[in-house]
């Protein structure tokens, strides 16, 4: 019973996770990750990363029919996103039990690093008012409140960097949302609310194709990863309704520097604990 207690931990854990990732888009594997690594130092990787990819599921799912609400996913591009991460996602999956612990905290961390000072250079913009381009994509949206989205973008460089999100989501177990909300404001042109929850959209399908490998694995038949996953669950699932909600009303630099931050310290804190191991 004590051994179980100590699980009950994991529910307000997932509940800021959900609702961090939710308000970012980034699904909440970027806190997730980083807590178990420090919370059983003998966790290997593949476990990590198959429970993370398992708790960001059921986070984007909860986030999403929220986000579906708002009529901020863009179902065209997150579907066509979506199909291209996932033969990345299985390979990620698959490769993720190959890395050292060591190297897989050095790699997470230099990784995420590197994305906060990424989203701090520039803020996106609420709704987009750049003339379509000749030859791309465009996409024109109306959300529930009646603010309207012209925006078009490349779709073969969207399509290119969804394959490498795929991979790289898959193998650190983060999910592809924090990766994906920086590559869709700063170089598909979307407006950032409708990357936060596209970009949540997208996560559903690489999440549940990464969360399938790891299972086919029998990662997930280990009693402890179990246990792990359903008390993150368990307060995910709301935490992602209520970041979901907080994100309909932000601006959108407030997005996108509470992602940055939230990265930047969760990067320097797993290098710093790695370094004193």
């Amino acid at each position: 019973m004590e051994h179980l207690f100590q699980y009950l931990l994991f529910i307000p854990i997932g509940f800021i996770a959900g609702g961090l990732g939710t308000f970012v888009g980034a699904g909440g594997g970027f806190l997730v990750v980083p807590f178990l690594a420090f919370w059983d130092p003998q966790l290997a990787p593949q476990t990590i990363t198959a429970i993370s990819l398992g708790v960001i599921f059921f986070n984007s799912a909860s986030g999403s029919i929220r986000y579906a609400r708002t009529r901020r996913i863009d179902y065209v591009s997150g579907v066509t996103f979506a199909v291209a991460t996932i033969p990345g996602a299985a390979l990620g999956a698959a490769i993720s039990g190959l890395i050292p612990r060591q190297v897989f905290n050095v790699m997470f961390g230099v990784f995420m690093l590197a994305v906060a000072v990424f989203l701090m250079l520039k803020p996106g913009r609420a709704v987009s008012g750049a003339k379509p381009v000749s030859g791309q994509f465009r996409r024109i949206m109306t959300d529930r409140s009646g603010a309207v989205y012209d925006f078009s973008y490349s779709r073969s460089i969207g399509v290119a960097s969804s394959g490498i999100v795929g991979i790289l989501s898959s193998l650190l177990g983060i999910g592809g949302g924090i990766i994906h909300v920086p590559v869709m404001t700063r170089l598909l042109n979307f407006p950032v609310h409708l990357a936060t929850a596209t970009s949540h959209f997208i996560l559903v399908i690489t999440a549940l194709t990464g969360a399938t490998v790891h299972l086919f694995y029998g990662r997930y038949f280990q009693p402890e990863a179990a246990l792990m996953l359903v008390a993150l669950t368990i307060g995910v699932i709301p935490g992602a309704q209520l970041g979901a909600r907080l994100s309909e009303k932000a601006k959108p630099t407030w997005i996108l520097r509470g992602l940055s931050f939230v990265i930047l310290l969760v990067a320097l804190r797993l290098l710093i604990g790695f370094g004193a191991s």
